[in-house]
């Protein structure tokens, strides 16, 4: 069978002699039960449930939006070492649009939703006749398995997959196959999901928002229980506790209750307060936070650092949260799209992290004044750099000459008068440094105006003395 460029044999199960490298432990299992028998009771853990917590799916969504929305580049090295951006007919369309459905914004942020739910993302390629990769399907990693031969060479079962045009089961190598693992805790090809840390902390968070939906859906009036100054029997308990229960609960709550015979209302459920509801609240959602590396205040937990600097604050989120999903993308594509085995080439994929700070105009313009005035950058590439077009003379580094050479210095100093600046700065200017030695005309013309400046303030001089 042929499939995406690519014969490959069909199978209704993996042969024998290939084997799942997770075996029968289940590292991440799409059911998680806290304690034995929590799933009977509906307390299990999924993916699906964890996600409805707050904290989790505003993390998830905030790592995958943030890396999504910086636009990733095919870029050369050049003979100085330095990374361009370049055009390539077999690359450049892939990564610009890498399937007929999703835009690169959609790509790549359903490559890392994958790896942070599930702690893998598969990515199928398709090739045409020349072996050229044209498309990239990412697929479900819960059909997906990865399967290990006795040499050790890597394949993957994929279950029939209608997104990625796979009509039933097959068995590829990895040669086909992208896989971005998140941390292998267990074995190498195997990724553990941070659902798997933050998993009871979401749980408790779900429950307290649960039971406080119930205390306001009671009219904010807590449980509690009837009591009689007597003994009653069963038959009358039950009588008064369905007669409250109809009128004085749900949609009745708060209406006023007669109560007699010496029945009295005590309240049995702890109140919000002395339960701390709100602390431990923010401290499930500080829990989900730490799981996934991002800062408390990012996702609307807790109050922005004091300071506002803001570039220092996006760096501290790029170096300790985005930083590995940037480059583990990075190097997965470069591998998989064969960017570093091109002949007289050394291709590779650059996430531009400029776009972090597109609204930061002040941080920017900043930054490229101090380059361009320390000669580091020429006008016009700080000019690209904020979207602005060449200008004449705007092709040239420039410095301030205002900073002289130690050596320079001292033989200025060594003159019998050290503050003659015009006769030192004349005489250096008629001499050159060899004799007979040709000076350019730049140079030449550099030494005609010193040799000006310098007659100038000499007659200067002489006026005011005279």
């Amino acid at each position: 069978m042929r499939l995406l460029g690519f014969e490959i044999s069909r199978t209704k199960a993996a042969p024998p002699n290939l084997t799942s490298v997770s075996g029968d432990r289940g590292w991440w299992p799409l059911v998680r039960e806290p304690f034995t028998g929590a799933w009977q009771r509906n307390l299990e853990q999924t993916a699906d449930t964890i996600l409805t917590y707050h904290a989790v799916y505003a993390c998830v969504s905030l790592i995958a939006s943030d890396i999504s929305k910086c636009r990733n580049r095919l870029v050369e090295q050049d003979e100085h070492g330095i990374w361009n951006e370049v055009e390539a007919p077999a690359f450049s369309p892939v990564i610009r649009k890498p399937n007929r459905i999703q835009n690169r914004i959609k790509f790549y942020e359903q490559w890392v939703v994958s790896k942070l739910l599930h702690g893998n993302t598969y990515v199928l390629l398709g090739r045409d006749e020349r072996r050229v990769v044209t498309s990239m399907y990412i697929l479900d990693p819960t059909r997906v398995k990865v399967l290990q031969a006795p040499d050790g060479s890597v394949y993957y079962q994929l279950n029939a997959d209608n997104f990625a045009r796979l009509e039933e089961s097959v068995v590829v190598p990895a040669s086909e196959i992208i896989h971005d693992v998140m941390v292998p805790l267990y074995h190498p090809l195997c990724g553990v999901s941070p659902l798997s840390a933050c998993g009871l902390p979401a749980v408790q968070g779900l429950a307290i928002q649960r039971n406080s939906s119930k205390f306001f859906a009671n009219g904010s009036r807590p449980g509690g229980v009837l009591t009689a100054p007597n003994t009653i029997d069963e038959v009358t308990a039950k009588r008064i506790k369905d007669y409250w229960d109809d009128n004085f609960t749900g949609a009745n709550a708060g209406k006023v209750a007669v109560l007699g015979d010496g029945l009295k209302y005590e309240h049995m459920v702890v109140n919000a307060h002395d339960a701390q509801l709100i602390e431990q609240l923010k401290w499930s959602a500080e829990i989900v936070c730490s799981t996934f590396h991002v800062p408390a205040y990012k996702v609307g937990i807790g109050p922005m650092p004091p300071h506002n600097n803001v570039e220092a604050l996006e760096q501290q989120y790029y170096s300790q949260c985005l930083q590995k999903f940037f480059e583990c993308i990075e190097i997965c594509l470069d591998e998989g799209l064969g960017l570093t085995t091109v002949p007289g080439h050394r291709y590779g994929t650059s996430f531009d992290g400029d776009d972090l700070l597109r609204m930061d105009t002040a941080t920017l313009v900043d930054s490229e004044a101090k380059a361009v005035g320390a000669g580091i950058k020429k006008l016009n590439e700080s000019r690209a750099r904020l979207n602005l077009g060449p200008m004449q003379g705007g092709g040239t580094a420039y410095l301030q000459q205002q900073n002289y050479s130690v050596a320079a210095l001292d033989r200025r100093d060594r003159s019998e008068d050290p503050f003659a600046r015009g006769q030192s700065a004349a005489t250096n200017a008629s001499a050159p440094d060899s004799v007979g030695e040709d000076v350019p005309e730049e140079e030449e013309k550099l030494l005609d105006g010193r040799l000006i400046y310098a007659l100038l303030s000499k007659g200067a001089d002489l006026h005011a003395s005279g």
